[in-house]
């Protein structure tokens, strides 16, 4: 990765796009070495009936394509996607969040649901996911988050809830894994909290919003070196580096968005670079300091979407490749 612009970068052979009917807001990227990836993207209509399509893209022919056979409906719009991060030989497990936690296997020519995951033990209706992250150290936990205060924490091998905790004073917005039975939550309430499965009667507070009831929308946990994650607060143009070492002050805030940002993503394999999408259009990838130093950082590489961009993934599976969604369209931006 050098740091000329990506806008420089964007040639046919750097740039691919996806157009959809529909406008898109979540996404997932498989985690299969196969030289024909895996790629979901989920539809953001307000009506019951929304769409995940699988898009296969071949690193060979770069190029992104629709699999009509692997299409299929989703009640409400999909809140997160995300593929097991285990791949199998021709079979992906995808999970998606909404309504309920749900699981399907994307097989060759047709997708099967597996389960639908709801955490609520009075009622047959479940409060609404925010989000989820699915645990790369133990496969069979996936981490949700609610409206309702409440993180779950759920065995997808035997469908059992492991453990519910009241997780903070008003809806948590985001979840994320660190350590195996270590995962961290934002939250309506501005503050980042830390959880351990081995103590679950305790958190600890890392970060808190400087304006009380500013809410904090997303969270990203730098899986390279876990003493580092980053949020966002709602309505922000502020992207905030947490050092978990020194709880309460930031390592530094990157302010460089003329608009709200939407989605942050770290790099795969590198513990100092993070990519960021905003309502000005702008994906920034950030390189930041070896030490904590003032802050003004600039971005290292900027690209300009076609209209405000909902989300960013950047997947170990594809450290080549930025995918953004923006609109109706999902690019892939070759960084």
């Amino acid at each position: 990765m050098d740091s000329s612009t990506l806008e420089s970068q964007t040639r046919p052979d750097n740039l691919i796009t996806y157009e959809s009917p529909f406008t898109l807001y979540s996404m997932a990227i498989s985690s299969s070495s196969a030289p024909r990836r895996r790629i979901a993207v989920g539809s953001f209509i307000e009506e019951y009936t929304n769409r995940v399509d699988i898009l296969t893209f071949d690193d060979q022919t770069l190029s992104l394509k629709p699999n009509p056979n692997l299409s299929f409906d989703h009640p409400y719009p999909p809140t997160k996607l995300m593929f097991h991060p285990t791949p199998k030989p021709s079979t992906d497990i995808l999970a998606s969040s909404g309504d309920f936690l749900r699981l399907y296997a994307v097989r060759d020519i047709v997708v099967e649901p597996l389960s639908v995951l709801n955490n609520s033990k009075s009622s047959e209706f479940c409060a609404p996911l925010t989000s989820f992250d699915w645990n790369e150290l133990e496969p069979r936990r996936i981490g949700t988050s609610s409206i309702d205060t409440t993180c779950t924490i759920w065995d997808i091998e035997t469908s059992v809830v492991e453990t519910q905790l009241i997780a903070h004073d008003k809806e948590v917005h985001d979840i994320a894994w660190g350590e195996a039975g270590v995962f961290a939550s934002v939250s309506a309430d501005g503050s980042v909290r830390v959880f351990d499965l081995r103590d679950k009667e305790h958190s600890t507070i890392i970060y808190e919003s400087p304006h009380p009831d500013t809410p904090l929308f997303r969270l990203a946990w730098n899986k390279q070196d876990l003493r580092y994650m980053a949020t966002i607060l709602m309505d922000s143009n502020k992207i905030v580096i947490l050092d978990i070492r020194s709880p309460t002050l930031p390592v530094a805030e990157l302010e460089r968005h003329k608009g709200s940002v939407n989605a942050i993503a770290w790099a795969p394999l590198s513990s100092q670079h993070i990519c960021s999408g905003g309502d000005d259009s702008q994906a920034l990838i950030w390189e930041l300091p070896t030490v904590a130093g003032p802050n003004g950082i600039d971005p290292m590489s900027m690209y300009t979407a076609g209209a405000e961009i909902n989300q960013v993934q950047w997947s170990s599976a594809m450290p080549d490749w930025i995918g953004i969604a923006f609109a109706n369209k999902m690019q892939l931006l070759k960084v």
